[in-house]
């Protein structure tokens, strides 16, 4: 699927440019659509029709919920956006859900009800919850009603943050769907941001995600301390440019076409507490959240046992939308209950901490939650985290922890330097210095641009690991 939907893009992105620039204006947002549900069905067919049916419930709900707000009849909104929610909700619960609920009734109930095997919608809860952001945005009066169901479709299926986000809210780019303009200097910062964007996705996720693979594939017994912590380490460096540098390239590919995207990642690993790493990773995700579940269960304004209970739904909720197993649901639960404790006593404390510390405590809980996150079945990743602490008597590190880092030390370095701002900072520096020598500045930029591209497509072509680990979400 990744590779079919890169090979889309390469090879029919000039073309969809080049029609979509040639087009007039109020015929750009139908390009957008039928070419973002042919990208769709390039990678998964079957589940157009799904898509479609999402989008016509969707419009005409919203059509329905503005009618009965406008009449003053808030009641009948409200059944109508309650029913536009379980639509959606349901259909979600359906498709992804479907298997792990039966499979649990048959744990529970020691019943034999077959399982359906239905493969998962690709992108289903990124769309889903795009979809309900429009409805519910509609019922509280913070957006008009989408022009025409092609302006609400190219919206829903827009190629560009179709399959992994970030979660665009209509709210945030119903303007631009009206009226948008695309420019040369947004062009080019889009191509600017799609090249960096497949560079970390491509030559740093992937190469860092065989280091993963190897370490993660071997006898838990075998793993030394460090290498276990070499391999969670790898991981977390894995999915950060996995799914950052997929939020780059979506968010480039909508500057492009003149949307502005909101940013999906902060730099999540120079956090202090788990609170502000959680105000970093997945932006998106966490601001749906806030303003859909958060907020109106009452936030912090019902009292202190109404707001932990608040954060406590949210994070359950959070591990759940990951996925259909139950070590995303403890992935929810460890990070409520961090949270919790954080807003009860330890944000303040941890103000009084050394700088240091606190960078060490929010990144060995982060790691320790991926070691949650990465292993479907809770039980292996236990015996994981047995491993990080030595608990299988084995050694403290051993010549195969010292060899994967002598042969990944530089690519460990690059990544976590890039993980952090000093790169960008650098390079701000070394604009700043020479902005006098702008013809030289911008070939030396181009040059880097170009080898990054260039480099990633030999990386794709040559490689047969090419993973995106957000699709399964």
């Amino acid at each position: 699927m990744v590779f079919s939907s890169l090979l889309f893009l390469f090879i029919f992105l000039p073309l969809v440019l080049f029609s979509y620039f040639m087009l007039p204006k109020k015929y750009r947002n139908l390009q957008l659509f039928i070419v973002s549900l042919i990208f769709y069905a390039w990678g998964e067919p079957i589940y157009i029709s799904l898509m479609l049916f999402s989008t016509v419930v969707d419009y005409f709900h919203g059509i329905q919920v503005h009618k009965n707000i406008e009449r003053g009849n808030k009641k009948k909104a409200r059944l109508f956006l309650i029913s536009d929610l379980t639509i959606n909700l349901g259909l979600l619960c359906f498709f992804k859900y479907g298997d792990f609920i039966i499979q649990n009734v048959n744990l529970i109930f020691k019943t034999n009800i077959p399982l359906m095997n239905l493969p998962l919608p690709i992108g289903i809860s990124f769309y889903t919850f795009q979809t309900m952001s429009y409805t519910i945005d509609i019922y509280r009066g913070k957006v008009d009603l989408a022009k025409n169901i092609i302006d609400f479709g190219a919206y829903v299926a827009m190629f560009p943050q179709l399959i992994a986000g970030p979660i665009v809210k209509y709210k945030d780019v119903y303007k631009e769907l009206r009226e948008r303009r695309e420019t040369f200097d947004s062009f080019g910062y889009g191509v600017r941001r799609f090249i960096l964007g497949l560079g970390k996705k491509v030559l740093f996720a992937n190469n860092i995600g065989l280091l993963w693979e190897e370490i993660s594939s071997k006898p838990l017994g075998e793993l030394s301390v460090v290498g276990a912590w070499l391999g969670i380490a790898a991981f977390a460096l894995q999915i950060y440019f996995d799914f950052s540098g997929y939020s780059d390239m979506a968010i480039g590919l909508g500057r492009i076409f003149g949307f502005n995207f909101s940013e999906n990642f902060n730099y999540p690993y120079i956090s202090q507490s788990i609170t502000e790493f959680w105000r970093r990773w997945h932006i998106s995700l966490g601001t749906w959240f806030k303003e859909n579940v958060y907020i109106p269960l009452g936030g912090n304004k019902k009292g202190y046992i109404k707001q932990l209970r608040n954060i406590a739904i949210v994070w359950l909720l959070t591990g759940i939308w990951h996925g259909a197993s139950w070590n995303f649901l403890l992935w929810g639960v460890y990070f409520a209950i961090i949270l919790i404790i954080e807003k009860i006593f330890l944000l303040k404390l941890l103000k009084k901490l050394p700088s240091l510390f606190r960078s060490s405590y929010a990144i060995i809980l982060v790691l320790l939650s991926w070691v949650i996150f990465a292993f479907d079945d809770y039980s292996i990743g236990f015996d994981y985290l047995k491993a990080l602490l030595g608990m299988w008597n084995n050694s403290f590190i051993d010549n195969n922890a010292i060899y994967l880092i002598y042969t990944n030390g530089l690519l460990l370095i690059a990544l976590i330097l890039g993980s952090t701002p000093l790169p960008a900072t650098v390079a701000d520096k070394f604009l700043e210095k020479y902005k006098e020598k702008e013809l030289l500045v911008g070939i030396m930029e181009g040059l880097f641009l170009v080898m990054i591209f260039f480099l990633s497509i030999a990386f794709i072509v040559d490689s047969s690991y090419n993973p995106f680990l957000y699709f399964r979400f």
